[in-house]
């Protein structure tokens, strides 16, 4: 597949939940309400002939994600669906990714996943406690069980379904719990998020719900040793993944731990194209569309000095680091806090990645070992 994934939102910043975290709801700041949230027939039977015309083929990956992108309803997927196949070269093929709260999930909408192929990523923070400290419904109350019931619906479609849990101040303390909870759903892929919110006042540098980098490092490495025990090969672990990468000599496919950045930008509901999920402000709204063709934007100067920063910034004790390989200094919008020679620029995570990642070191490298010797033997 191209080098590149365009996260769409095809009702803006709308959702049905109230999660504290979420930094995307204030999004619907930059829009005017009255003009609406939704991409129109119009300008997503665009979107979809200029993202053809901006890959190489003949694998496309489609991101809807949002605010809650199942709000655009069912007949706007089904729309989707029709224009890809209208529009799609011979012998090319479409997966599409819907990232979902999981709330409106029915029978009706999993049939339509199952039956156009859709890979699904679904947000649950762990067991109820857990989940419903900072993920709830606009009047404050649980969503829990409609997350559950909308994950045992994809599981009983065997619709390909990711857990994203968001690792937060209150869960990091019980990995375990959390990744013993996971398995009991028969998750085969999930993803660890950590939430770091920076505050701009005075004081604390981060919220009470971040994550402390120590934290999040534990939480991985307890749930690393109890994976590579029992679940290695039976469920993928998204970090761990990528640790392992780097013993076969691949390049990372996750954005945060690549060399340079700027592969996957946003297109919000009128067209508009922003560098990142995490950089959607006035600074880095690279052009619209409807005036400027999706490959053009995606090579245009301007983002691409935004992907090469991530590497011409890393600080000197990152050029240093004997896991640089691994990390590569993170995700930029986390870099917010200086190296203990006073340099700026250090990933606030720094600590936790360092620790997890040194942890991992001598298993990748046994697998390195072990895949080299096979190779050898092999030729």
């Amino acid at each position: 597949m191209d080098d590149f994934q365009v996260f769409v939102k095809p009702v803006g910043a709308v959702c049905n939940l109230a999660c504290q975290y979420c930094y995307y709801l204030e999004k619907q700041q930059l829009y005017h309400r009255d003009a609406g949230f939704c991409i129109t027939a119009d300008l997503l039977e665009e979107y979809i002939i200029q993202h053809i015309r901006a890959s190489s083929g003949p694998d496309l990956f489609f991101s809807w994600h949002g605010g809650e992108p199942t709000l655009a309803g069912l007949p706007f997927f089904e729309r989707v669906v029709a224009l890809q196949k209208k529009h799609l070269p011979e012998n090319w093929h479409v997966v599409n990714g819907l990232q979902t709260n999981g709330t409106l999930l029915n029978n009706e909408w999993c049939r339509f996943l199952k039956d156009e192929h859709f890979v699904v990523g679904i947000s649950l923070d762990g067991p109820e406690k857990l989940h419903s400290a900072f993920r709830f419904g606009k009047d404050a109350a649980s969503c829990f069980d409609e997350v559950i019931r909308g994950y045992g619906l994809l599981r009983q479609y065997d619709i390909p379904s990711e857990i994203l849990c968001v690792v937060n101040s209150l869960n990091a303390p019980y990995p375990l719990e959390i990744y013993r909870f996971f398995k009991s759903l028969k998750a085969e892929f999930i993803t660890f998020l950590p939430l770091v919110e920076k505050k701009t006042s005075t004081g604390n540098l981060v919220s009470e719900r971040s994550v402390s980098a120590r934290d999040f490092g534990e939480f991985l490495c307890i749930i690393f040793d109890e994976w590579k025990t029992l679940d290695i090969g039976i469920i993928k672990i998204q970090i761990f993944e990528e640790a392992l990468r780097t013993a076969f000599g691949l390049e990372h496919t996750l954005c945060i731990f690549k060399r340079t950045c700027g592969g996957v930008p946003v297109l919000e509901h009128n067209g508009d194209f922003y560098s990142c999920d995490h950089f959607v402000n006035e600074g880095h709204l690279m052009g619209n569309i409807h005036e400027t063709p999706l490959k053009q934007l995606l090579e245009s100067p301007a983002q691409k000095a935004f992907g090469q920063a991530k590497l011409t910034t890393l600080p000197d004790y990152c050029l240093q680091c004997n896991v640089r390989e691994m990390c590569n200094g993170a995700c930029p919008k986390d870099r917010f806090t200086d190296t203990p020679d006073g340099e700026p620029g250090l990933n606030y995570l720094c600590e936790g990645y360092k620790l997890f990642f040194n942890y991992c070191k001598p298993f990748v490298e046994q697998v390195a070992k072990v895949w080299r010797e096979s190779s050898r033997n092999d030729e």
